[in-house]
């Protein structure tokens, strides 16, 4: 039986938010975490797993920046998947500066444990 989501540590698609409504639904409803950088938007689902968005803000830079920026949050997120408590969507909304991989690593692992998303 195939239910989309890998045991190996993939980042599957039906692990990404995507519907509009979705988004505004955490941006609005959702609760909030904030680090140095970066802020976390986080609310339970019935789904048994996790979800996460990668929006950016405007005016965020060139679409290079931008683009690598987005992979660095889902090589970040893929590592860290394991670790997460399941039933989560989430939004991981990064600001410009800093842009190295093992910062936003360290941002994100703030940002989980602050929102308590870590396995015991």
């Amino acid at each position: 039986m195939k239910t989309g989501l890998s045991a190996s540590g993939r980042f599957t698609r039906k692990e990404k938010i995507k519907r509009p409504q979705d988004i505004h639904n955490l941006f609005k409803c959702g609760k909030r975490a904030s680090v140095q950088g970066a802020k976390l938007f986080y609310a339970q689902n019935d789904l048994g797993f996790n979800r996460i968005g990668f929006p950016l803000p405007r005016g965020y830079g060139r679409a290079v920046d931008r683009n690598l920026s987005k992979r660095f949050s889902r090589e970040i997120y893929r590592s860290f998947k394991t670790h997460l408590n399941t039933g989560y969507d989430m939004l991981l909304l990064v600001y410009p500066g800093n842009d190295s991989f093992h910062s936003r690593c360290d941002q994100f692992r703030a940002l989980c444990e602050k929102a308590g998303l870590l396995k015991e």
